[in-house]
């Protein structure tokens, strides 16, 4: 009996919403890919067109299983909400258009090669890599020829999409949004948040003490004029 081929149709190819590696490889470089998604979804948290995710795998493609899962993207004019994986051809075909990855001991300069050209191909317009056991940042931008160049002066550099600026330390890199407020990890954000509710706090006792305090001058000026009536005198005629 002679087998029938069918050919596969891209209606008929999944595409996994995982790829079967880890996020991170250690504590600090999931710190870092965290820390940088979550202050991204901070700052444009007012602007509903902006998608940001971290650890998602990127279809470029429709019909093919050509994929990069990169630890943090940002993509312009498509809308926020959940998502598997990012299908390019189901997003109006606009492609991640700023990229993150925070590099641990296992990645290898031919993987990282591979990203890059990946990235260049189908449209990424920034790239960075931060390795934060080097402290070591670059970035490359996409020029008029369509292609990723290095950015040759990275320490202060503003990203022109996002607006962020790029602050290499001594000890460690440094984020600002374009308000000058520090990218901050999730517990430094609880820090501010309690030290803010404190000051809040502190506030609210110094009002309410300066109310009872003249409601006392009050209650005082009140007794005294109760008395020199009793004793005839009227205050408003001395």
């Amino acid at each position: 009996m002679a087998m029938v081929l069918t050919q596969q149709t891209p209606a008929t190819i999944i595409y996994p919403d995982s790829d079967g590696q880890p996020m991170a490889d250690n504590t600090k470089q999931f710190q870092w890919i965290v820390t940088i998604k979550e202050n991204l979804e901070i700052l444009f948290a007012s602007q509903p067109d902006v998608f940001v995710a971290g650890d998602l795998l990127w279809y470029p493609v429709e019909g093919e299983l050509i994929r990069q899962a990169p630890d943090v993207l940002v993509v312009f004019g498509r809308p926020k909400g959940d998502r598997g994986s990012y299908k390019q051809w189901e997003e109006n075909n606009i492609p991640v258009q700023v990229v993150f990855e925070i590099l641990s001991p296992g990645n290898t300069l031919k993987e990282m090669a591979k990203k890059q050209k990946f990235y260049e191909r189908y449209g990424v317009e920034e790239y960075y890599i931060y390795d934060p056991d080097k402290n070591d940042l670059n970035g490359w931008l996409r020029s008029q020829e369509g292609e990723l160049e290095v950015i040759e002066e990275i320490n202060t550099w503003v990203s022109p999409r996002l607006g962020i600026r790029f602050h290499l330390t001594p000890q460690t890199l440094e984020i600002y949004r374009p308000d000058g407020e520090k990218f901050l990890t999730s517990v430094e954000l609880a820090q501010q948040r309690e030290q803010e509710r404190q000051r809040a706090e502190t506030e609210r006792q110094r009002a309410d003490n300066a109310l009872s305090q003249l409601e006392e001058e009050r209650k005082r000026y009140q007794d005294l004029l109760q008395k020199l009536q009793e004793k005839g005198i009227d205050p408003e005629r001395l």
